[in-house]
């Protein structure tokens, strides 16, 4: 009895096996929404475009950006994880998704059950600028000025948690100094504020501020990375500049609502390696120093989770919190 039940599973198994196969293959049938949880202008929304134009290219159906900002990606995040498990949305984050949970009180879904990753992108490096105002050109000096005016030394970021909020608290704590910090609604918005004096400082992704070093709106005082990056050598690093130790980098990846078909995801993950392989891709995500980052689905979670952990400690250590 039980040898026969096994036979008779055999072809549902098949039939299984095979619907996933065509699911797989005729993917994407219909355009796809691809959620920013942040405002346009950011190094979130210009990944995630030259990624969609890319994927649109190549799969025959648009991707479409939908730019959901609010509450440090939360907002947009939430409509992420209640969208149908299908593939047909999915977003594109940033690190901050996995140190909201750290941050807040309270979250509507759950970070680490409620998402599955899809594939990281881009590796972001954070840079220390000032405002030309600010009598400081290089690391040693900011903290200097921010040790003689506690609390005085204003700094944007482009939201409560973010990267660049996390890179600045990290810095903050490691050389003992206190600043004030000054949220606002993106990486777009946040620069423009410094660009115009609002603020003094800040510890930007490096692509979303270039236009504004170019044209010497801003002074570049020193990136985040444990070495000096390719694209602008003659900047040193934070940990050169004295505060030994220092290193701060994220990523920014597609990620979609938990239950997607692993034969969806796969491709889904296929797809975005074949834009990051794609020259005119490479050289536009290197050229703001966003450099293509790729990893399996399986490889992303191991990543997902261990930055998890990572953040947990960092913003103990910071001691920042939002309620």
């Amino acid at each position: 009895m039980r040898k026969t039940s096994a036979l008779l599973l055999l072809p549902m198994a098949a039939l299984m096996a095979l619907s996933s196969a065509v699911l797989a293959q005729n993917y994407p049938a219909k355009t796809v929404r691809v959620i920013v949880p942040w405002p346009p202008g950011g190094s979130n929304d210009i990944v995630a475009r030259l990624v969609a134009q890319k994927l649109t290219e190549n799969a025959g159906q648009q991707f479409i950006i939908d730019n959901r900002g609010g509450a440090s990606g939360i907002v947009g995040s939430d409509l992420v994880a209640k969208s149908p498990a299908d593939g047909y949305t999915f977003m594109i984050h940033s690190t901050t998704h996995v140190s909201n949970p750290h941050l807040y009180s309270k979250i509507p879904y759950d970070t680490m059950k409620d998402f599955v990753g899809i594939a990281p992108l881009a590796r972001q490096v954070g840079i220390l600028v000032v405002h030309p105002s600010l009598p400081a050109t290089n690391v040693r000096e900011f903290i200097d000025l921010g040790r003689k005016r506690p609390n005085q030394i204003t700094y944007s970021s482009s939201g409560n948690g973010s990267f660049v909020h996390l890179g600045m608290a990290l810095l903050a704590s490691m050389s003992n100094t206190k600043l004030v910090h000054v949220p606002y609604k993106g990486g777009g918005p946040a620069a423009v504020a410094i660009s115009s004096g609002e603020v003094q400082a800040m510890m930007a992704t490096v692509g979303s501020v270039i236009p504004h070093i170019n044209a010497k709106r801003l002074r570049a005082v020193a990136v985040t990375s444990d070495e000096r990056i390719t694209q602008y050598p003659q900047i040193p690093t934070i940990a050169e500049g004295g505060v030994k130790g220092y290193e701060f980098t994220a990523w920014i990846g597609a990620l979609g609502p938990a239950g997607m078909p692993k034969p969806i995801l796969d491709r889904l993950n296929s797809e975005m390696h074949k834009a990051l392989k794609d020259k005119g891709v490479s050289e536009k995500l290197s050229s703001q120093t966003l450099d293509p980052m790729f990893m399996t689905p399986e490889q992303f979670a191991v990543r997902l989770k261990s930055d998890y952990d990572k953040y947990a400690k960092v913003i103990k250590e910071t001691g920042a919190r939002i309620d």
